[in-house]
């Protein structure tokens, strides 16, 4: 039998060592849709469920040691930022991704974690902007991410969320997804802006404290899917249904002792690999 070679899909962010967020989320949700996963770990943290409790810089050399090790070996189809931490990673991580130039790049701006800790240095915020953001074929801001970036208020209706999304167009990326998980109401909705239309996306709500992890799931189901050769619409439909599945196979788990996970692994059970 001839040999193939699987979509390959690239995340660059920080490790969650109680494995609910970070690159093992991003992992496990690329090996849920068939993608094989590599990563580049940005930082290390000390976290669980209950918050994090410390973070560990990675020097912007080993980022880049890490990420030529991988880039020179294998063929990436598609690839994600996660946790950047500081200004200088930043700066490592846009020049990195200069040198794989046509692989499309979803930007995460993870400022927040689920717990409330804060997981983006101030000045990373100017870097993300002019550096990061105009390298991105789609950007993935919450609501308050999506604030900070605009140095505005939080977003809290639907009319508000588009007109952010269009705002978010000016620092240069590609597309953007708003996400609303952070709003109030019966449903989930999320706002993808392309640059020309708005698509709106709505779930019914899952009312569960297991929520650990949900954006860098989001994101990294996203790319599995452009690894996979699919349209963005498609790729953020298809993304969104499986964060909402797996929010509501997980709704009743006990994993810690405070904001838990979702389940990654409800596809495996279940034996649906057609996400």
């Amino acid at each position: 039998m001839a040999p193939t070679a699987p979509p390959i899909a690239l995340t660059i962010a920080g490790s969650d060592p109680s494995g609910g967020a970070g690159i093992q989320a991003d992992l496990k949700t690329f090996s849920a849709f068939g993608v094989y996963g590599a990563s580049v770990i940005t930082a290390l943290t000390a976290q669980n469920t209950t918050g994090v409790s410390g973070v560990l810089g990675i020097a912007p050399d080993f980022i880049a040691a890490q990420f030529r090790s991988v880039a020179s070996d294998l063929s990436v189809s598609a690839a994600k930022t996660g946790m950047l931490g500081d200004a200088a990673t930043v700066e490592i991580v846009t020049r990195l991704l200069s040198e794989i130039p046509s692989v499309p790049v979803v930007v995460d701006p993870v400022m927040v974690a689920t717990s409330g800790d804060v997981l983006l240095a101030p000045d990373a915020i100017d870097a993300i902007q002019q550096l990061l953001i105009p390298r991105a074929f789609l950007i993935t801001p919450n609501i308050p991410e999506a604030a900070k970036l605009l140095g505005g208020s939080d977003a809290e209706t639907e009319a508000d969320m588009r007109r952010d999304a269009e705002k978010l167009m000016q620092f240069g990326c590609g597309a953007v997804l708003l996400k609303g998980g952070h709003a109030s109401g019966a449903e989930a909705v999320d706002i993808l802006f392309d640059g020309a239309t708005h698509h709106v996306l709505r779930r019914p709500w899952v009312e569960t404290r297991n929520t650990h992890g949900t954006g860098c799931t989001l994101s990294a189901a996203i790319v599995a899917n452009l690894a996979l050769g699919r349209r963005l619409e498609e790729c953020v439909a298809r993304a969104k249904s499986f964060v909402w599945e797996a929010l509501d196979a997980g709704q009743h788990r006990r994993i810690g002792a405070g904001n838990g996970p979702v389940d990654h692994h409800f596809a495996l059970r279940t034996h649906r690999h057609d996400h």
